[in-house]
């Protein structure tokens, strides 16, 4: 995962990532495995389109962050979306006949033409803060949005 980066203090970064979640109120377990969330994120585009579609993601990121559970695995995303109240057997078929894989593709190369290079993302203006910040760095962010705003 960090291959294309100079020499990476993982401890340092996790650390980091705790106290930040800390100091918003948020769970964060000792993760100790990246797992690749493409599945995941195919999920979550077709429980968009579903009526319960607002628990599955707080589910994964419970899962992923909190739990260390393997969201590349389409039994563990199966029961995730029967957790969230999402039919269980068209999650699997969704994952295995992999439907919503170009939804994902699409989103993937929206976010790459805008710049996009972590998450979260703020962005107004052609203006940008990317990945978890702290709330200082987002006030700073809608501050200057609204000076802009002013000075049209």
């Amino acid at each position: 995962m960090f291959r294309h980066r100079a020499a990476v203090d993982i401890s340092a970064m996790r650390d980091d990532m705790r106290n930040r979640m800390e100091e918003e109120g948020l769970p964060y377990g000792n993760r100790s495995m990246v797992y690749n969330s493409r599945l995941a994120q195919e999920l979550g585009s077709w429980a968009d389109t579903q009526q319960s579609a607002d628990d599955i993601h707080d589910l994964l990121f419970r899962a992923y962050f909190v739990e260390n559970q393997n969201i590349s695995d389409v039994e563990v995303l199966v029961s995730l979306a029967g957790e969230a109240g999402l039919d269980q057997e068209e999650a699997r078929q969704i994952l295995q006949e992999r439907i919503f894989s170009p939804q994902v593709d699409m989103d993937w190369e929206r976010s790459r033409q805008a710049g996009i290079t972590g998450v979260p993302t703020f962005s107004s203006r052609e203006l940008y803060v990317v990945g978890c910040q702290p709330y200082e760095i987002l006030e700073r962010f809608v501050n200057h949005l609204h000076e802009l705003q002013v000075g049209d």
